[in-house]
């Protein structure tokens, strides 16, 4: 007598299946995403020009004590680490481009007093830290290859790197050690504040979706990452007075390209 096989289910694997974060975005889109960042700058103009005069009196602050205790030799270091912490400070700028594509009225209250509580103040911690590992590896560096040598002052900072062995050797190590510490920045605090604003995510959570956000869309936020140290690099040869309207434009353009990345 036979018996009838039983039919197996068909296999489903033990993990979910990986979402696939690729928009298929091209290299042109963070101009999209500028055009949109200018449009919000300047719907209801004071909010977001207020950030950035407030984020160019800190910065102004910071350079003038620098160089009152005699740190002068890591304002380098310290402006470049100033791209790291950029996205904690630009949150309220995000608020505001949030409410406007709501149809919301941003305020000025909820700028300053985002919801995301302790997330928020968490991914800020982990881009404060990253910051200040960047500037002290800075100072190792100029350790290991000019020892106990005072900092020779910023005129002599060209002929010294470019014309000793020394000052070429740390030019190469630096850069790639700097370059390091900003493509791991960037990817993870892209778009993890973002992330914890509108879709309540934790930070371990938004800095995970922010690093798979960059990492699967490069050509787009390569391109973005450019412009943003591009724009930073006219900011500073301005003598910073561009931060006043080129911070709340990376702000409020970041938040478009999170819209981008992120689809519905």
């Amino acid at each position: 007598m036979s018996h009838p096989v039983d039919t197996l289910p068909p296999y489903e694997p033990a993990l979910p299946r990986a979402i696939d974060h690729n928009r298929h975005l091209p290299a042109s889109a963070p101009l999209q995403w500028l055009a949109d960042g200018w449009r919000d700058l300047w719907t209801r103009p004071a909010l977001s020009l207020a950030f950035g005069i407030g984020v160019t009196l800190v910065s102004y602050g910071v350079v003038f004590a620098m160089f009152t205790i005699g740190w002068a030799q890591i304002l380098f270091p310290a402006l470049a680490g100033f791209l790291v912490i950029g996205p904690l400070l630009a949150t309220g700028l995000y608020v505001k481009s949030r409410s406007l594509g709501l149809g919301e009225q941003p305020s000025f209250l909820s700028m300053l007093l985002p919801r995301g509580g302790m997330h928020l103040l968490f991914v800020g911690a982990v881009l404060m830290s990253l910051m200040l590992v960047w500037v002290r590896a800075a100072v190792l560096l100029y350790a290991l290859f000019f020892g106990w040598r005072p900092f020779p002052g910023f005129d002599q900072i060209p002929s010294m790197l470019l014309t000793t062995s020394p000052g070429l050797w740390l030019l190469i190590v630096g850069t790639l050690v700097g370059g390091l510490f900003a493509a791991f920045s960037f990817a993870i605090g892209a778009f993890s504040i973002p992330l914890v604003l509108d879709r309540h995510c934790d930070a371990f959570s938004g800095m995970g979706l922010s690093l798979s956000f960059v990492s699967n869309n490069m050509p787009a936020t390569l391109v973005w990452a450019a412009l943003v140290v591009g724009l930073v690099l006219v900011s500073v040869a301005t003598g910073l007075v561009g931060l006043i309207i080129i911070f709340p434009l990376l702000g409020h353009a970041t938040w478009h390209a999170y819209v981008a990345v992120r689809g519905e």
